[in-house]
C-alpha cells in the first residue's frame, strides 16, 4: 500500500488542465514580479549609506525683521457725498464730465429757475402789500389811542385796533421770511460741488425733471487723495496692537501700514489714524483704519487689498528660508550641514515668516548652513554634496 503525502493546511490541489488552477498559477507568478519591482524600486530610491546625496543649502543669518500683523482690507474715500437736488426743475445745464476731478464748489448742475424767481417775486409783492396794510393799522392805532384818551371811543375799540395793527406787522414779518425762503430756493437751482474730489457717472443729463431730495442721486462725489484704507484684526491682537500704537504716539508718530492689491511688490506706505472703540461681537474683531496720501490714485475705492500692519522692528533674529523647514512626526527640523559635510538632523521652534524667510528662535545659530532642498533623500549623519539651487548663474568654463 502506497501512502500519499500528507497536505499542509493551506496546500492546493489542482487538477491538470482546470480552470481554476490556470488562474492561480498567473496569480501567483503577477505576485511574484511585483515583489521583484518593489525590490528594485526601493534600492533605485535609497542611497547608500556612503553615496553622497546633492542638496540645495543655504546660511543662517542673523538680522533685524519686521514684527508685522497681515490681514486684508477695503480701500474707502476720506469723503463720499451723494449730490441730490434741494428743488424740483428741469436741468439746465451740466458742468462737469464723468470722472472729471472737481474742487469744491466748482459748478455741477443748474437747474430751470423761472418758476422760482417768478415765487420770489410773488412773495416780494405779498410784503409791499401788507406793509402798507400794516401802514395804516399803525395811524388808525395812533388815531384811536387820540381818541380813547378823549372818551370818544371805548376802550373795546383800542384793542381791537391795536390787534389788527399787531397782527398785519406779523403778517409783514411772515412775508419778509417767505422773500428769504424764495431766494434760498432759487439759489438751490446752482448746484456746486461741496467737496473735492473725483465725480462718478453722470445719473441725469441735460432735459431732465429732477424732484426735489429725490433718492436716486444726480452723481457721486468721492474723495479719493488722501484716502482710507479700512481693515479688521482679531481681537487676540488688541493688546499688542494698543501697546505698540501708545508706544508711538509718546514719540509723536503713529504705526505704520503698508497696502496694495495680491501680488505687487511695491505697496504704498500709510499712517494708521483710527483704531475703533468697540471689538465687533458677531466676528469678534477690531476695526483700524490707516491714511494713504493717494496723491498717484494706486489705491481706489471698492479695492481688495493687501494690509501689512507693521507694529516694531526686533533686532538680531536668526532667519533661514521657508523651504529650509520641515515637518515630521515630532515637529519642525531643519538638516543641518556640519563641516564634514555631513548631514545634521537639528529640531527648531520658528517664529514668523517675512517675506520668503522664517524667523528661528531656537536650534539654528547664525552661520550654520541649512538644507533647501534635497530633504526627502537625507538621513542623520548622511554624506552630502553642494549643488547650485535651481536658475543659478553657471560659472563661465576658462
Amino acid at each position: 500500500m502506497v501512502s500519499r503525502p500528507r497536505r499542509g493546511l493551506f496546500a492546493w490541489r489542482f487538477h491538470r488542465g482546470s480552470r481554476f488552477g490556470q488562474y492561480s498559477a498567473c496569480l501567483l507568478g503577477l505576485l511574484a514580479i511585483g515583489a521583484a519591482g518593489c525590490r528594485n524600486n526601493n534600492s533605485a530610491v535609497a542611497p547608500a549609506r556612503n553615496e553622497a546625496v546633492p542638496v540645495v543649502a543655504a546660511t543662517a543669518e542673523k538680522k533685524t525683521v519686521p514684527d508685522d500683523l497681515r490681514v486684508i482690507g477695503t480701500v474707502e474715500p476720506m469723503e463720499s457725498v451723494s449730490v441730490r437736488a434741494r428743488v424740483g426743475g428741469h436741468i439746465m445745464q451740466v458742468g462737469f464730465e464723468e470722472g472729471q476731478e472737481v474742487k469744491e464748489g466748482d459748478l455741477l448742475f443748474i437747474i430751470d429757475r423761472r418758476p422760482l424767481e417768478a415765487a420770489l417775486n410773488q412773495a416780494q409783492a405779498a410784503v409791499l402789500r401788507d406793509e402798507a396794510n400794516s401802514h395804516e393799522a399803525q395811524v388808525d392805532l395812533a388815531r384811536s389811542v387820540t381818541l380813547a384818551e378823549s372818551q370818544a371811543i371805548s376802550q373795546a375799540e383800542l384793542d381791537q385796533a391795536r390787534a389788527k395793527a399787531e397782527a398785519l406787522e406779523a403778517t409783514v414779518n411772515a412775508d419778509r421770511a417767505a422773500v428769504e425762503s424764495a431766494k434760498l430756493l432759487l439759489d438751490y437751482c446752482t448746484i456746486r460741488a461741496p467737496i473735492g474730489g473725483r465725480t462718478g457717472d453722470l445719473l441725469v443729463d441735460v432735459g431732465n425733471l429732477v424732484k426735489a431730495d429725490a433718492d436716486t442721486p444726480l452723481v457721486v462725489i468721492n474723495r479719493i487723495a488722501p484716502i482710507y484704507v479700512s481693515f479688521a484684526v482679531p481681537e487676540q491682537e488688541l493688546p499688542r496692537i494698543k501697546r505698540h500704537f501708545e508706544e508711538r504716539k509718546k514719540e509723536h508718530k503713529t504705526l505704520s501700514v503698508l497696502a496694495g492689491p495680491s501680488g505687487v511688490s511695491d505697496p504704498v506706505e500709510g499712517q494708521l489714524t483710527f483704531v475703533d472703540n468697540a471689538v465687533d461681537r458677531a466676528t469678534g474683531t477690531l476695526e483700524l483704519k490707516a491714511t494713504f496720501p493717494n496723491e498717484d490714485k494706486r489705491l481706489w475705492p471698492g479695492l481688495f487689498v493687501d494690509v501689512t500692519l507693521r507694529l516694531a522692528e526686533l533686532p538680531d533674529r536668526v532667519v533661514v528660508p521657508n523651504e529650509a523647514i520641515q515637518v515630521g512626526q515630532e515637529g519642525e527640523y531643519v538638516y543641518i550641514v556640519k563641516p564634514d559635510d555631513t548631514a545634521e538632523l537639528r529640531p527648531v521652534t520658528k517664529g514668523m515668516q517675512v517675506g520668503g524667510q522664517t524667523v528661528v528662535d531656537r536650534g539654528v545659530k547664525p552661520g550654520e548652513r541649512v538644507v533647501t532642498d534635497g530633504q526627502l533623500r537625507l538621513a542623520p549623519g548622511m554624506k552630502v554634496v553642494l549643488k547650485p539651487p535651481v536658475g543659478a548663474a553657471k560659472e563661465p568654463t576658462p
